[in-house]
């Protein structure tokens, strides 16, 4: 097994088809397929079933797809690295970033470095805080951005200068739509709908369920989400109120949703983060230094 023939099936998975897999890679059809005979000999499993016209994953090929296309990525990330290192400062950076508008920050760096360095390439991953850890631990990421709560135990850290803040997401028809804030007590009972990430008991100093304090043992959480667009289609499905951060849902009067604030207030700070044993490029040592610049004069 080789990476070649790793990123030929990684495309044939994409394709669904030996016959588009092979014109994308301009091989002859019999080549690639005996690529993949060979691949599923090698390691005992069968990676796609067979119909007249089409082919479809298995099991087996899902997983191995994933971690074929991490190894791409990293060995991408290897030869970036070493094509770079005896250069001046060019080359890229990758970072990931959940849903917040602390990348705005983030932005301004990228903007900033670019300027001055126009051969420097930011590469943005979007995902929540379980996405970003797995690609971070990987290598796969050289920081990432990630919102409270969240353990950051494992990993060097720089707090941004920003912040979101916690509120309800409900409809503007409920019977909280003219609160002008909301109480943990006015909770009591009512359907619920939280970020996994939120509620995760093992964060340490989670202040989200320090929000709720004892009475999140009695909360009717009924439905928990990772990503907050599907939290707001399940409020306007009418399963509940959604617990989320201000700017990510749709809160205007065609969506005929509403945020309202939490009271006491509560706002989830921005943290970067990164491997404690990372060794960086030029390129991401410098996005390093600027950010550690604009956290240090806030």
């Amino acid at each position: 097994m080789d990476l070649r023939t790793l990123f030929y099936f990684v495309t044939v998975a994409k394709e669904e088809s030996i016959t588009r897999a092979a014109n994308s890679l301009h091989i002859t059809q019999p080549t690639l397929s005996r690529q993949i005979k060979d691949l599923e000999e090698e390691l005992g499993v069968k990676l796609f079933t067979r119909s007249n016209h089409h082919i479809h994953i298995t099991e087996a090929g899902v997983l191995l797809k994933q971690r074929a296309q991490e190894l791409l990525d990293m060995s991408q990330k290897l030869q970036d690295e070493f094509k770079y290192i005896d250069k001046q400062i060019e080359g890229n950076v990758y970072v990931g970033c959940g849903e917040t508008i602390g990348i705005q920050i983030i932005a301004e760096i990228f903007k900033e470095i670019q300027q001055e360095y126009p051969n420097v390439y930011f590469h943005i991953y979007s995902g929540n805080a379980e996405d970003i850890e797995y690609r971070l631990d990987r290598g796969l990421l050289d920081f990432g951005i990630l919102i409270q709560p969240a353990n950051l135990n494992k990993y060097e850290a720089l707090n941004l200068p920003s912040s979101d803040r916690w509120g309800l997401i409900t409809q503007r028809n409920s019977k909280f739509a003219h609160y002008k804030q909301i109480e943990r007590k006015v909770l009591s009972n009512e359907p619920l709908i939280c970020s996994r990430q939120a509620i995760d008991q093992t964060i340490p100093n989670n202040e989200f369920l320090d929000w709720f304090g004892d009475s999140y043992d009695e909360a009717n959480v009924v439905a928990t989400f990772n990503l907050a667009f599907n939290a707001g289609l399940m409020v306007k499905a009418n399963i509940g109120h959604a617990i989320s951060l201000e700017n990510l849902i749709d809160t205007s009067e065609e969506n005929d949703l509403c945020f309202i604030p939490l009271y006491p207030v509560l706002e989830a700070k921005h943290n970067i983060v990164w491997r404690k044993d990372h060794t960086f490029s030029k390129a991401a040592q410098l996005f390093l230094d600027r950010a550690t610049a604009v956290c240090k004069d806030n």
